[in-house]
């Protein structure tokens, strides 16, 4: 028999017989190794453990430590919550099924029942049921017309409705214990690997996301290999619910949404507006010691600018409608990206290879008409601010100015407390070049620059295919919150198409004309986002330097109300920011209040402290910290700030 060569991901190169799985691999290798593994990466694609390898090939086995493991695992787990529908509801339809960040979902038509929450314990307990029975997964391909008919005779018009998209030689089904599904896999060898489960919720879910069709019953779900892992993760989901940026958001008094200004349009209060300043200032002063220059461009732009730019053909028909004027045929649309415009700023006057890099930078408030049913607070709206730049560049300052961004992003990552991330290098799909604009050589030389940048500056990189945007590849930063959770925040992109878009030049050494090289870049990505994001990760305990309301000066009585406007003042002469409160309430009361409003520091005032010109302090969260002068009180606050914010 033949053998094959199989490059292991150390560089081990092992042979093996031809015809050989994955699950044999890890056999060879060891027998826990092989009790763990869900799925091999074979050439970069993940494959069933137990599909035949017939050629020499690069192999990963994927267990529950890889991201693909996971996904395989939680796929294959939505495969079993429609196996246990099926049986305790027979007769219903399925829509989709497919694994997402944590867990997975499965779109349900239940006919005419009607579906309640309480009834999910109940599909636990089957699936549990039906992973003990370790049903393995099997493979196999049907042809068109018999997947047609299969379906047909089941009356699943969902199904179908998938088949029309799919070429004949294409089609596979999957089959565990008496369930039969339209899959294309990759699954897990068996559904004993599946221990312990959890139906979390219940939403409406329109087939294919459109309106105009019938609504699906969506039913969330995870599962672990341990029932340790759900215990933990449950635990985990408690702490998310109170730190909800939602629920903080209107705690503390930072934004709100109203019906009548519209759906996913965010309304900042006036401590959230304050916030988001500061934030502003923060990047504005990092951007000026960068050499960015600030610009401000209008909240709509004349079609022909996002025809030329390729916005208009990419996002057109899910933008917000035309804007009409008087004029026949004039429209404008509210703009959706402000790197049209910054083309336009450069192109504005004659450029020299001398005057690059040109670096534009704006706070530019976009629009998106995002579906209603994917409107979330903060983090999916319909308006948001992009803290957005772009650098212009020849093409021999590209990585060096790539790494300067990483820096920029860093930076901000510090003086906010993310400290766990992942540079994530998104890069063009070459299977489906038609989703992208520019050529095979731009596109070459963009992703090298944006490789060779991330590995020198030593950043910890996954690679994905088909993440690029349309008109170049980029570098995501995955950050983890303080939950483990991970949210997409600072992105640079490296764009040579838009500059050919809008014949963009400058004048060489050599006096002839050339084409820059463009840079986005934004390490908020947009403020919205990323207060969100900000918000549970820290619980709504913003850093000092931040927070809306540093301090809050509690005066014991109204005899002492003069002093604590005294302290006041000084204190906002040295750029504090906070209140006093002058309620007719009991002091136990007023830092009670303090604490539920997170105030940083908690300033009490009453006759011992005025007679010697001190205050007593205490800490959020942490209590008395004792009595100081209100000058050494400004001296540690100040040296707090400069800490972080330097």
């Amino acid at each position: 028999m033949d053998n094959i060569k199989v490059t292991l991901p150390d560089g081990t190169v092992k042979e093996y017989p031809k015809g050989s799985s994955g699950l044999d691999i890890a056999q060879s290798i060891s027998e826990g190794l092989a009790r763990n593994v869900l799925a091999a990466k074979v050439d970069g694609q993940v494959w069933d453990s137990t599909r035949p390898i017939e050629k020499d090939a690069q192999v990963q086995l994927l267990t529950w430590n890889d991201l693909e493991g996971k996904a395989t695992f939680w796929h294959s787990s939505a495969h079993l919550l429609a196996e246990a529908l099926e049986a305790l509801y027979p007769g219903i339809k399925f829509g989709i099924g497919p694994s997402i960040e944590n867990g997975f979902y499965y779109d349900v038509d239940f006919g005419d029942r009607e579906f309640s929450s309480e009834e999910l314990e109940k599909i636990e307990q089957k699936m549990l049921e039906l992973a003990r029975q370790k049903n393995d997964f099997t493979h196999r391909e049907i042809t068109k017309g018999d997947a047609i008919k299969y379906y047909e005779e089941k009356g699943d018009e969902y199904k179908l409705d998938l088949l029309k998209d799919l070429a004949d030689g294409t089609i596979t089904f999957y089959n565990q214990g008496a369930f039969t599904d339209l899959c294309r896999g990759p699954h897990i060898p068996h559904t004993g690997f599946i221990k312990s489960v959890k139906l979390l919720n219940v939403a409406g879910a329109y087939w294919r996301g459109n309106e105009k069709n019938k609504q699906l019953t969506r039913i969330y779900g995870i599962t672990f290999p341990k029932q340790k892992e759900l215990t933990e993760y449950l635990q985990m989901l408690e702490e998310a619910k109170k730190r909800d940026h939602r629920k903080l958001g209107k705690e503390l008094e930072l934004f709100t949404f109203s019906e009548k200004v519209g759906m996913g349009l965010p309304l900042w209060l006036p401590k959230g507006t304050m916030l988001r300043e500061r934030l502003e200032n923060f990047l504005r002063r990092a951007q000026v010691k960068a050499g960015y220059d600030q610009v401000v461009t209008p909240h709509i732009g004349h079609k022909n600018l996002y025809v030329t730019s390729g916005h208009y053909q990419k996002y057109g028909a899910d933008s917000f409608q035309p804007i009409k004027t008087p004029n026949e045929g004039e429209e404008f649309f509210l703009k959706p990206m402000n790197c049209p415009h910054h083309c336009e700023i450069y192109k504005s006057k004659p450029r020299s290879y001398k005057d690059l890099p040109v670096r534009l930078a704006e706070f530019g408030t976009v629009y998106r008409y995002e579906q209603s049913g994917e409107l979330h607070g903060l983090t999916r709206v319909r308006g948001f601010t992009q803290d957005d730049a772009h650098i212009f560049c020849r093409p021999d300052q590209v990585k060096e100015e790539f790494t300067k961004v990483i820096d920029l992003v860093l930076y901000v990552f510090n003086a906010l407390g993310f400290h766990d991330y992942t540079a994530q290098i998104s890069l063009r799909d070459p299977e489906n070049k038609e989703k992208y604009i520019g050529g095979d050589d731009a596109w070459k030389k963009a992703e090298s620059a944006i490789v060779e940048a991330a590995s020198e500056k030593g950043l910890k990189t996954v690679t994905e295919l088909g993440e690029a945007a349309f008109y170049g590849p980029k570098l995501d930063f995955m950050v983890k919150d303080a939950l483990g959770r991970s949210w997409q925040l600072g992105t640079i992109q490296v764009d040579y198409n838009l500059p050919d878009r809008f014949e963009l030049e400058y004048t060489g050494s050599d006096n002839q004309k050339h084409r820059p090289v463009m840079i986005h870049r934004a390490p908020f990505g947009s403020l919205e986002r990323f207060v969100a994001v900000l918000i549970e990760h820290c619980g709504g305990n913003f850093p000092l330097w931040l927070s809306p309301e540093q301090i809050a000066i509690l005066p014991i009585s109204e005899k002492f109300q003069g002093y604590a406007e005294e302290l006041y003042t000084t204190l906002q002469e040295h750029d504090i920011r906070g209140f006093v409160d002058h309620r007719d309430e009991k002091i136990g009361r007023k830092i009670r209040d303090a604490e539920v409003r997170k105030v940083p520091y908690m300033l009490i005032v009453g006759e011992k402290e005025q007679q010697e010109g001190q205050v007593a302090l205490r800490k959020h969260g942490e209590g008395d910290q004792g009595s100081m002068s209100i000058e050494d009180f400004t001296a540690m606050f100040r040296k707090q700030i400069q800490d972080v914010v330097k």
